[in-house]
């Protein structure tokens, strides 16, 4: 193999194990250093942010000790946290392993932009084979699976990827800050919207939901279609030749777009966002990567002289970069890998600010518009002569073949939920969980929906409520969470947006859905979103069910008693005399104002027979905080709250008898 093209495959590789890590360490802050909405987020923030800073150190060491000894020691540490982080059981040794992956990814990352002047085929591959890799996997990567395919899996992973670290070592390439700059926020915009799987997925469900902002299961090749095509797009304009004259501003326009479209908040613009985005990123990237053109001095006889790329100026091989000169200033030489770690810097620093605004408040729309223009920016701001590498004819193939691999894998219609049918007479009893899932993380900090899946099945439920239910957020991996456990439970859902449309409350049923509403509510000084969803279910015979699920956000220190009052109403409203259960995280106990207004309105409590019945938090329950009201009428029986850790909160079941 050439050896550019190993060092291609060695970039591509890497960025795929680092990306596996930066899955593993953002979550992990969130769920083992702090707790998200109770631990300060600006404590949260400033030590997520303090290793990417403490890297800005590494280009210095680099240029000290050589990049060749760096760069295969810090992938030997990065592929040994990769595993390592399968083996973990979670808690502490998995937040400072993944911090230690991550400090070994900088630091490999900052030499390889030492030796590789043209990073855009790699960083670009990686990216995408990421993307596919997670698609594939339903979102559930391998990092999180164990067992004997996780691990076979994550061991081929990294062991292709030191074969390829330790081969021979090709000449260092001079250039390519521009590019190697971009490398963290083209994670962020991949991350965040452009190739993220999830986000396709809850866009496609939004399609075929019943409108109202609300969204339900879509078809499979709604799945597959909307990421196969981001991913090929993708790939098309990263590695194609970019266009020049005023072609050129197409890609950062589309770029821009997009990012305006995700940040508007509307779930019915999350589809176009997502295609515009990854044209974009791919687009910023191809102009990055070009190369300035070079005067070549005339021959002694011959034609004037000629513009010409300064790869076929001074390099045997077509389309690489010249080799630095003896006598290249050495920290000049180190501006790539400084790049490349401010870019990472970048990354950070926007998905902390993107996400910390849902614990602080501040509008956060801004943060997605302003990386895709600083990349915008980026990539226009090279020469206008610039030229890229030669075009590769491998380029369409390879993009084809990523998004065909998402279409065949994330296509399959296995897995996709039917609701059973009424039946005649009505059911006797319906059974109803609610449970608060913390985005799918136990408390040790480890991404488990079989474990949910199994406290929710032993319950043998009807009807699930679920609440902080996350469908693709970076921050926590970009794990479509709801898609995971309606397919683990065999029930479809009806899902709300709260936050925003990747975040909110879901109704699973195995009844079918006759009716669904959402009403957002009012924030009353609490940042985080919350919403009201009330969905009729069909039990058959003629018989319906109104089940309104919530998570009430109250103010810092005080009871939700506005949006109490709000729910109750909406739920009173909703019903129209039909049976209601109102079920969710209440964030109030029994006899609290915020828990009054329910009762104030004639809402039963359902688990008055166990009390007192903790919830929160699942190991050492103190507070009654996750509840299941009725309205008169409905006979409750049999109420639990079963012990488990998938989550920080422990669900709780009743069964109710319809009248």
């Amino acid at each position: 193999m050439r050896y550019r093209h190993l060092s291609t495959a060695a970039l591509a590789l890497g960025v795929v194990v680092l990306t596996d890590v930066l899955r593993v360490f953002l979550p992990s802050v969130i769920t083992i250093f702090g707790q998200a909405a109770t631990t300060p987020a600006e404590l949260l923030g400033a030590f997520a942010l303090g290793w990417f800073v403490l890297a800005l150190a590494f280009p210095p060491l680099v240029r000290r000790l050589g990049a060749r000894p760096v760069t295969l020691a810090a992938a030997v540490a990065l592929g040994g946290a990769r595993l390592a982080l399968t083996a973990v059981p979670g808690g502490r040794a998995q937040l400072w392993l993944a911090t230690a992956g991550l400090l070994a990814g900088l630091l490999w990352l900052a030499g390889t932009a030492a030796t590789i002047g043209r990073p855009v085929p790699g960083l670009a591959l990686g990216i995408a084979l990421g993307a596919v890799g997670h698609a594939v996997l339903g979102t559930y990567d391998l990092v999180w699976r164990g067992g004997p395919v996780g691990w076979a899996g994550s061991v081929a992973l990294v062991a292709v990827f030191l074969a390829a670290a330790a081969g021979p070592a090709r000449p260092a390439e001079p250039g390519g800050a521009r590019a190697w700059l971009l490398a963290g926020p083209a994670l962020l915009l991949t991350g965040l919207v452009a190739l993220s799987p999830a986000v396709a997925a809850t866009a496609a469900s939004y399609w075929r939901g019943p409108g109202g902002g609300l969204s339900w299961p879509p078809e499979p090749g709604d799945v597959a279609t909307l990421p196969a095509w981001a991913v090929g797009i993708f790939l098309l304009a990263a590695l194609g030749r970019p266009p020049r004259g005023r072609w050129r501003l197409a890609g950062p326009l589309a770029l821009v777009a997009g990012a305006v479209l995700f940040a508007t908040g509307d779930p019915g613009l999350l589809g176009p966002a997502v295609v515009l985005t990854a044209a974009g990123t791919g687009a910023c990237l191809a102009l990055a990567g070009s190369a300035p053109t070079v005067v070549a001095p005339p021959a002694a006889a011959g034609p004037s002289s000629a513009t010409v790329p300064p790869s076929a100026a001074a390099s045997p091989a077509v389309g690489a970069p010249a080799a630095p000169s003896p006598g290249r200033d050495p920290r000049r030489a180190s501006r790539p890998g400084l790049a490349a770690v401010l870019g990472m810097l970048l990354f950070a620093v926007a998905a902390v600010g993107y996400y910390a605004a849902y614990d602080l408040g501040y509008p956060n729309a801004a943060v997605p518009v302003a990386m895709a223009a600083l990349v915008a920016a980026v990539a226009l701001g090279g020469p206008r002569g610039a030229t890229s590498a030669p075009p590769r004819r491998w380029v369409p193939g390879i993009a084809a073949a990523g998004g065909l691999v998402v279409l065949a894998a994330t296509g399959l219609p296995a897995g996709v939920p039917v609701p059973s049918r009424p039946g005649t007479p009505p059911a006797a009893a319906v059974r109803v969980v609610a449970y608060n899932i913390r985005m799918g993380y136990g408390l040790d900090g480890r991404f488990d929906p079989d474990g949910l899946a199994r406290v929710v099945a032993r319950e043998r439920p009807d009807v699930v409520v679920l609440g902080e239910v996350d469908r693709g957020w970076l921050l926590n991996g970009g794990h479509d969470t709801l898609a995971l456990l309606a397919a683990r439970l065999r029930m479809p859902y009806v899902f709300a947006p709260a936050a925003d449309p990747l975040w909110g409350d879901a109704v699973l049923s195995r009844f079918p859905v006759a009716a669904a509403r959402s009403e957002r509510l009012a924030p009353a000084g609490a940042p985080t979103g919350a919403q009201a969803l009330g969905v009729t279910v069909d039990v058959g015979g003629g018989v319906r069910l109104a089940v309104v699920a919530t998570h009430l956000q109250p103010p810092p220190g005080r009871e939700p008693v506005a949006q109490a009052r709000a729910v109750a109403g909406f739920a009173l409203r909703y019903a129209a005399g039909l049976p209601l259960v109102v079920a969710g995280d209440l964030n109030t106990e029994p006899g609290a104002p915020g828990y009054a207004e329910f009762t104030r309105v004639g809402l039963v409590d359902a688990l008055a027979a166990a009390r007192p019945l903790p919830t929160s938090p699942a190991d050492e329950p103190r507070e009654q905080i996750d509840h299941v009201l009725v309205s008169a009428g409905v006979r409750p029986a049999g109420p639990v709250a079963p012990r488990s850790t998938a989550s920080d909160h422990l669900p709780v079941a009743v069964t109710l008898a319809l009248p």
